[in-house]
């Protein structure tokens, strides 16, 4: 047997044991998404957040609604949507939103109930809500630990219009920025139980698995380019059972860009005022940056797969790869298992 063989092999065996229902796919999905339309975070200063990322990025305000901004995230559709945090609540990434193949509002809130998702008033575990704005409808519920995902047209762009995806008025970047990001790479959600938030998102949406951080640990594909959603154990309860089940919660949120390199990522990184985390312990704070290896038995390269991430004037985290990451093995992480 190949060394790709067996390792193939070695991988698609945990999954079969793990997650059977994750192998059993409709072959219509009833919900057919294409790519992550954007993300959204709730900061404490939606002015200093907004220059923040377009002196890093050079985003583009593609539309405005009310006090948030939507920061155009490569060509667009996609954005990251910058609101004001609740009062009282700490900054953080508030949902995620996935575009879907021709829209439909009537037809996804159906097979939203169809996977036990009721249409209620607000968003919320296993919930689902419609809201009017500007002649759009926006459809948002909740995954079984609470998650909040939102489900637009793929065209979607925060915007105007019955599929929100008139942004007429973009407002440049006043700055070019010091690095272009093309697209979303992927989020990490921190869930009470990753089996079942798996399941879930498969039996909805029929995604596959894009690749494996680990013999358990698969990452879900968004779409035909590299795009996935990755669903781990962060919010389970500490090993010694005493402590409280931490809230599941998005992690992370990663964007792309081209020739990837670490050393000067870093280096301009540095200085925008975003300083080296060093080897202290204990939570990262706001304005850091710091590199880890994923090593070969969580499916990166034998080397390790260097993954680059900063945190920003809030302290939320973020992640850059390369254009042709995949959340696989090989330096660039760019290494997955062909569909």
């Amino acid at each position: 047997m190949s060394e790709l063989t067996r390792r193939q092999l070695l991988l698609s065996v945990p999954a079969l044991a793990i997650a059977p229902r994750l192998l059993a796919q409709s072959a219509a999905p009833a919900i057919r998404v294409r790519s992550l339309n954007h993300l959204g975070i709730a900061v404490s200063d939606v002015k200093r957040s907004v220059e923040f990322y377009q002196g890093l990025f050079g985003m583009a305000i593609q539309h405005r609604n009310g006090p948030d901004a939507l920061l155009r995230v490569g060509a667009g559709p996609q954005f990251l949507s910058v609101a004001p945090a609740a009062a009282g609540a700490a900054p953080s990434i508030t949902h995620f939103c996935l575009g879907v193949e021709n829209f439909s509002l009537d037809r996804v809130v159906a097979a939203l109930a169809a996977h036990g998702v009721a249409k209620a008033s607000e968003a919320g575990p296993m919930k689902a809500a419609v809201t009017m704005r500007d002649g759009s409808a926006d459809l948002l519920f909740g995954d079984p630990d609470g998650i909040v995902c939102q489900l637009q047209d793929a065209s979607y762009c925060g915007g105007t219009g019955p599929l929100g995806n008139r942004c007429a008025s973009v407002e440049p970047s006043p700055k070019p920025g010091l690095l272009a990001v093309r697209d979303y790479s992927h989020l990490t959600v921190f869930s009470s139980d990753p089996q079942r938030s798996n399941a879930f998102y498969r039996d909805l949406f029929g995604l596959s698995i894009r690749s494996y951080q680990g013999p358990t640990a698969p990452t879900l594909a968004v779409g035909p380019t590299v795009q996935f959603l990755m669903f781990t154990g962060g919010g389970a309860p500490g090993r010694s059972g005493a402590a409280a089940p931490r809230p599941a919660s998005i992690n992370h949120l990663c964007f792309n860009t081209d020739a990837f390199d670490v050393d000067k990522i870093l280096k301009t990184l540095e200085s925008y005022g975003i300083a080296p985390r060093g080897t202290a312990a204990g939570p990262v704070g706001p304005m850091k940056s710091y590199v880890s290896m994923r090593m070969e038995n969580r499916g990166g390269a034998k080397e390790g797969t260097p993954e680059l991430y900063f945190t920003d004037p809030d302290g939320i985290l973020v992640q850059l790869q390369d254009s042709k990451y995949c959340g696989g093995s090989g330096y660039l992480g760019d290494v997955c298992p062909k569909a």
